[in-house]
């Protein structure tokens, strides 16, 4: 079986991440995650370090091998969140949208390995030089926020401008891409969007059907008028907003018309107001499964096409 350094730095069995979903990722997902050999995380997105602390504890209740934490730099609460990943001694913290550089020191000093999530070669250099454990670079194709940079072009420049483990993560459902991350020089992958159907993930029964009835042309990345870019599934909501980002005479006016959208997407299934997240491969899931069935599926498969390409190719 395939070990990568990320198994090594980390203590677990097969180099997948599960992505730090908003209002998806919580401490139940993140264990069920972590027991199928993986990393779970949890997302810290918009909430209170009250919030994190009872999510942690709740994943401690349900396995004894890693998980993560993952902080939205642009939360309200990043700094007493980041204070909580620190005292609760988390395994590891990623980070995204924004720079974490301050916390980097309180972090490594609690023993937390720091993995950011970055969509630029710059930012992969200055999270090398702060002290990150390693990098997660992420493609375009992802959901959620989102760069401009697609995964095919960024993983290979970053594993390029690092000596640290980079994993791959946007666009990555199954066993062939987490093959192709590997030939592209990443040690291991996230993924955020197959992890929607898991058995153990308590978003919404709408939204996962939502996905499993996704193509692939399914997906709309909105919000660049505002600097934040985000992906998501095609809806009334994501379809309207993408009308105002043209139309609406003023940015005060469209930000709060993502107000809570995500939230009423995840946990309330409301098909025409919520923002249902999603990256490129949802067209590519059609069935619910077990998290652990999910991260032994596309590892197999990811052995079995790399021996194949072996077997095929290299005489």
């Amino acid at each position: 079986m395939i070990k990568t350094p990320i198994c090594e730095l980390i203590g677990i069995e097969y180099p997948i991440f599960q992505g730090g979903m908003a209002w998806i990722a919580d401490g139940k997902l993140a264990a069920a995650v972590s027991n199928g050999g993986g990393l779970g995380i949890i997302s810290a997105m918009n909430a209170n370090a009250e919030y994190l602390r009872e999510q942690i504890r709740l994943a401690r209740t349900l396995t004894d091998k890693p998980f993560g934490v993952n902080i939205m730099l642009m939360s309200p609460f990043a700094d007493e969140v980041a204070k909580t990943v620190a005292e609760e001694k988390v395994a590891v913290v990623t980070t995204g949208a924004g720079n974490p550089s301050k916390y980097m020191k309180d972090w490594i000093e609690a023993g937390v390995k720091v993995i950011p999530v970055v969509a630029s070669v710059a930012m992969a250099k200055l999270m090398t030089r702060v002290g990150a454990s390693a990098i997660i670079a992420e493609g375009g194709e992802s959901g959620g926020h989102v760069g401009e940079t697609t995964t095919m072009v960024l993983v290979p420049q970053v594993c390029d401008a690092t000596d640290l483990p980079v994993l791959a993560a946007g666009g990555i459902a199954d066993g062939r891409q987490l093959a192709a991350a590997f030939m592209l020089g990443a040690q291991g992958v996230q993924v955020g969007t197959r992890f929607l159907v898991a058995d153990e993930c308590s978003v919404h029964p709408v939204y996962k059907e939502k996905i499993l009835k996704a193509n692939d042309i399914a997906t709309i990345t909105t919000g660049k008028r505002l600097g934040h870019p985000v992906r998501s599934l095609k809806s009334p909501f994501s379809r309207e907003y993408a009308k105002l980002e043209y139309h609406c005479q003023n940015d005060e006016d469209l930000q709060g018309k993502a107000g809570g959208a995500f939230r009423r997407a995840a946990v309330e299934g409301d098909e025409k107001n919520g923002c249902f997240l999603a990256g490129q491969v949802a067209g590519m899931i059609h069935k619910t499964q077990p998290a652990a069935e999910i991260i032994r599926e596309i590892f197999e498969e990811g052995e079995a096409v790399l021996s194949e390409v072996s077997r095929k190719w290299v005489k």
